[in-house]
């Protein structure tokens, strides 16, 4: 969106966030509102997690060695009144505004890095005798070397739909959510495929996960324009239902899962792209 013109409703920070309002805030929360109605095919249950994560959860699919580098902690001053005093005694911002912190208090927990991963959390140990169909929503965080409006951000909004049960009820999923995608760009003019994709691994080359990616693709991304993903759909196996203990009743194995991926600010951005900065020229997104 560099060297566009501006958008009305968008206030960007230099940190990587965005403040919506007015129109595009409206189209925000109408475009989510769509993409509650695709859950409806399988009466997904709607759930909303908070932004923060328990570092344990995510230690359970090994994602601090796997993504070291889109990992944001929340930290707080070591609550020891000598230490908040030695906070308070220095400079604790910086002209920059860079914060000078005192000792830290212990990490435990992580800002959310996607949604699907409270789910998982949230159901460690759970039993299913038959699919399980959930969507969800929250506010996720990626540290990345630089950001875009709207494309590429510190802090972003992203809408889950998530299916846990038999290997071929995840594969028929996939396939369903992504027909009704498709559906969904042709009627909102988005020129957009589906490619084979891979995680942001840390070192790739060296990561045994990233390369069995390659050899058994299990992530697509609808690309917006050659160049920016505004969906991920992603087949997990029975990953998760490994880490978290979620097993069938059926035949008491490991359930397998699958979820795909809405980013709320990149369909904004893929909208503007190709319909303009104003309101007026907007398509239209109907539904219930």
């Amino acid at each position: 969106m560099t060297g566009r013109p501006p958008v009305a409703g968008l206030r960007w920070a230099d940190n990587g966030s965005a403040t919506l309002s007015g129109a595009l805030l409206d189209l925000a929360d109408r475009l989510d509102r769509r993409f509650r109605t695709l859950a409806r095919r399988w009466d997904a249950t709607d759930m909303r997690f908070p932004a923060l994560i328990p570092a344990a959860a995510l230690e359970r699919i090994d994602y601090f060695r796997s993504f070291p580098h889109l990992v944001t902690f929340p930290a707080c001053l070591d609550a020891v009144e000598d230490n908040l005093e030695r906070f308070c005694a220095g400079d604790p911002v910086t002209a920059d505004g860079q914060v000078r912190p005192s000792r830290l208090g212990p990490i435990r927990d992580v800002l959310t890095p996607a949604v699907c991963y409270h789910l998982y959390h949230h159901h460690t140990g759970a039993r299913f005798a038959a699919p399980a169909y959930f969507t969800a929503t929250g506010t996720c965080f990626r540290r990345e070397d630089s950001y875009l409006p709207l494309e590429r951000q510190w802090s972003f909004t992203m809408r889950e739909l998530v299916c846990i049960g038999p290997a071929a009820t995840t594969h028929l999923f996939l396939e369903q959510v992504r027909a009704d995608v498709d559906t969904l760009v042709t009627e909102l003019g988005l020129p957009s495929l589906w490619t084979v994709a891979a995680d942001p691994f840390f070192r790739p080359s060296r990561n045994p996960k990233y390369l069995m990616q390659r050899i058994d693709p299990t992530k697509h991304e609808l690309v917006f324009d050659d160049r920016l993903a505004i969906v991920s759909a992603n087949l997990h196996h029975d990953h998760f239902g490994r880490a978290f203990d979620l097993t069938s009743t059926v035949d008491g194995a490991p359930v397998h899962t699958a979820c795909v991926a809405f980013g709320l600010e990149r369909w904004l951005a893929a909208i503007v792209h190709q319909h303009g900065p104003a309101p007026a020229g907007w398509p239209a997104v109907t539904g219930p």
